[in-house]
């Protein structure tokens, strides 16, 4: 009886989750966050955790399956949607934006297929895994940050210039991105060792960092923007061939479980990893990828604190979570079912709320569509952190802003999170923060 009312909760999770999906900025982690101020008081004694836990799994899968609507449409993506983008971009162009987000959805309903398929093996799999690569974690970390770097080719159309101009013009998108990658790192340090500068609910000390670093930047370049998409389809189609699903899935669901195992990596550096490792080519298969990494990555962090003899928190999920029960040891099994049931009520709500978004884009405009959204990020922020969260919030736009204006990722701006934590987990990070002398 419990079991099958953590199900209803699953499709009431994922609609609430897909809703909040569509709004820019608002990373379902900032939610629960807050919820879990709330929840002690708002959970009615009787109530079993076990719908609470299929409640917060299918907000996670609506999330992670519709957050792709900002991000494409509007040019508001997170870091885990932040790939995505360049090619969404180019279906936008093209009047066909919801196409690019039905194959990002195709992608994490595949990748969460797969998933399902490997928690039949992955209560035993998992704890020997674990153990065995948790001592090495901060070099493995390294060895992410180094390729994330190092992956930045240089590039440019040089030929006619003198060879200093040459080696400047040709390198600038690596130097930007050394050059982001730092900066956010230093406002990572700065906002983990100093949170007390932000008067925030628990784990939103980085919102304003967050919001500032990947969600704003967009929507500027929107707002300034001389070039407008044209009206969009609201009926979308992936015209992609089995290929390219079956590609994109796959190697999208291998970056998302190596995202979620390690700590600190994102949905959206695994899926990079995965598509250098797997040859992605193609804007079809690379979107498919993209969402299946960032579905895979959420759910299966989320996995990873209910497997029995693991219990490993990742995430601000399984952080809410914890603050509130132990993970039941015979949970795995219904939560694993809680996400299959939010990725099908999911798929039946995406259609509905591209028609809401591309109805209200084609009507209003993408430029007052993105002011809306841009104050409604800075509102968010407000409430949440107050006039702290709006002094760092300029500051991290700023920094979000080298990549679109200089060259080079805006995945490096991940150093805002990369960086620290990786000092830290090396036994680094103390003294690096004497040095700048904020510890």
């Amino acid at each position: 009886m419990i079991f099958a009312g953590a199900l209803p909760a699953a499709a009431l999770g994922a609609i609430a989750g897909g809703i909040a999906g569509c709004i820019p900025a608002l990373h379902i982690f900032n939610l629960l966050a807050v919820a879990a101020v709330l929840a002690p008081a708002a959970v009615l004694p009787g109530i079993p955790s076990l719908w609470l836990d299929a409640a917060v799994a299918g907000m996670i899968a609506g999330w992670s399956l519709t957050n792709s609507l900002p991000a494409i449409l509007l040019a508001s993506p997170d870091e885990s949607a932040m790939f995505a983008t360049p090619p969404g971009h180019r279906y936008l162009m093209e009047g066909r934006g919801c196409d690019a987000v039905l194959l990002t959805a195709i992608g994490g309903a595949g990748g969460m297929g797969v998933l399902a398929l490997a928690s039949v093996f992955a209560p035993r799999l998992l704890p020997p895994i674990h153990s065995v690569l948790s001592p090495h974690y901060h070099w493995i970390l390294w060895c992410v940050i180094a390729f994330l770097l190092l992956s930045e080719w240089p590039q440019g159309r040089t030929a006619a210039q003198p060879p200093a101009e040459r080696l400047l013009s040709g390198n600038r998108n690596v130097l930007m991105g050394l050059l982001t990658f730092l900066l956010s790192g230093l406002l990572g340090f700065i906002l983990l060792y100093r949170p007390n500068l932000v008067h925030a609910p628990p784990g939103q000390t980085l919102m304003p960092a967050f919001a500032g670093l990947f969600a704003l930047p967009g929507l500027l370049m929107t707002l300034v923007s001389r070039v407008r998409p044209p009206p969009q389809t609201a009926e979308a189609r992936h015209e992609a061939s089995p290929r390219d699903l079956l590609h994109g899935i796959v190697s999208g669901t291998f970056g998302g479980m190596f995202a979620a195992l390690i700590p600190v990596v994102s949905g959206g550096v695994g899926g990079l990893l995965a598509g250098h490792a797997a040859t992605l080519r193609g804007d079809r298969a690379f979107l498919v990828s993209q969402g299946a990494s960032k579905t895979v990555y959420y759910a299966g962090a989320l996995l990873l604190w209910f497997s029995p003899d693991l219990n490993v928190a990742r995430g601000g999920a399984a952080a809410f979570l914890r603050g509130l029960h132990n993970p039941p040891a015979d949970a795995f099994p219904a939560i694993v079912a809680a996400l299959l049931v939010a990725t099908a009520t999911t798929l039946w709500l995406l259609p509905w709320l591209g028609r809401a978004l591309v109805h209200a884009m084609n009507r209003a405009g993408q430029a007052a569509l993105s002011g809306m959204a841009l104050a409604l990020v800075v509102l968010i922020v407000a409430s949440a952190c107050g006039l702290a969260g709006l002094l760092i919030l300029p500051v991290a736009t700023a920094i979000g802003m080298i990549p679109l204006l200089f060259g080079g990722r805006r995945m490096n701006a991940l150093g805002v999170i990369l960086l620290p934590l990786a000092c830290n987990m090396s036994g680094i990070g103390p003294a690096i923060a004497g040095m700048l002398g904020i510890a």
